[in-house]
């Protein structure tokens, strides 16, 4: 059996006996997480909100790092074995603050959910000037998983959830203006970059983990409805896009294809417990499932060869190194 999932040597269907339509209740069925400990970024809405309930229905105890305490602390009302944290993934400096409280609390950490992420957004940057979703929606996490590495390794059985998205098809990994100083700005290309960027760490670093006993996962949530996601788009933009009428009214036929919010967190989960992954990582999953290698740029859905190219995957492995100042030796 082949042993790495470079250029998508894995990406093939496992019959997990799931779909598109299955939800975290089905998928968590039967699995005791008890003693576990876990961190869910972006745990306090949307399908990061689901995984945090699921997790603890199940028996752990979930670490939830939040920029808003209040509004974390409104949402995850009710649910036990929850913990907030503070954390700002914009905020290198917060990234590290969180990471060296967890380490010190001496304790394992068995799964780690990297789930937040920002889409939609006009151009920003962070302070260091890199552009808005590079920085949130993957550097961020490369960050915080290189300084959780010594408690992933300690739980001796460890599991990094890395959300990506479909989008990743609207952009490769552009290694020569990655933060569009050169090249003009737009959107969805930033988004589907980054993307591509989540999985190409998750390749590489699976490859590089495992040999510790920690895999890695990243997975398309699919297309949900009544998340956050969409809070930075323009007013107009889902309907310059067939997607509303006039009114901003999402058309019903696109409304009828959306995910519900317990379906489209099924893939985290599954990603993130299932046995059927226990000798598997590195592969990109979507509607519960492992998914299939797509080269038609031109067909939506499975995930595209340059996201897990074995070359570019290791050459994101040192550009991260250099962008965030950290060297993260996997050993």
């Amino acid at each position: 059996m082949k042993q790495y999932n470079y250029q998508g040597d894995l990406q093939k269907p496992i019959n997990s006996g799931f779909n598109a339509k299955s939800t975290t209740d089905e998928v968590i069925k039967g699995i005791n997480l008890e003693g576990k400990i876990a961190i869910v970024t972006g745990g306090n809405t949307g399908i990061g909100l689901e995984t945090v309930r699921t997790l603890s229905k199940a028996g752990a105890t979930v670490i939830v790092p939040a920029r808003n305490l209040e509004k974390a602390k409104r949402n995850l009302g009710g649910i036990a074995r929850v913990e907030l944290e503070e954390l700002d993934l914009a905020n290198p400096g917060s990234v590290d603050a969180f990471a060296e409280k967890f380490l010190v609390s001496g304790r394992p950490l068995h799964l780690l959910i990297n789930n937040a992420g920002i889409m939609w957004v006009p151009l920003r940057r962070d302070d260091r000037g890199f552009e808005s979703q590079l920085a949130i929606n993957y550097l961020a996490h490369f960050q915080l998983t290189a300084r959780l590495w010594s408690a992933l390794k300690k739980a001796n059985g460890a599991r990094v959830v890395n959300v990506s998205s479909g989008g990743h098809q609207f952009s490769d990994f552009d290694f020569e203006d990655p933060n569009f100083i050169h090249r003009e700005y737009e959107t969805l290309l930033g988004y589907g970059q980054s993307k591509t960027a989540v999985n190409l760490f998750s390749l590489e670093f699976d490859n590089r983990a495992k040999k510790h006993n920690v895999r890695s996962y990243v997975l398309c949530p699919g297309a949900v409805g009544e998340t956050e996601l969409s809070r930075d788009a323009p007013a107009d933009l889902f309907h310059k896009l067939g997607y509303s009428d006039a009114e901003g009214n999402i058309l019903p036929e696109v409304a009828a294809s959306l995910k519900t919010i317990p379906q489209g967190a099924a893939t985290t989960v599954w990603c993130a417990t299932s046995p059927l992954l226990n000798d598997l990582g590195g592969v990109y999953c979507e509607n519960v499932e492992i998914a299939n290698l797509n080269s038609d740029v031109s067909i939506i859905g499975g995930v595209k060869a340059y996201s897990l190219d074995e070359k570019n995957a290791k050459r994101l492995w040192n550009l991260s190194e250099e962008m965030t100042g950290i060297s993260f030796e996997v050993s």
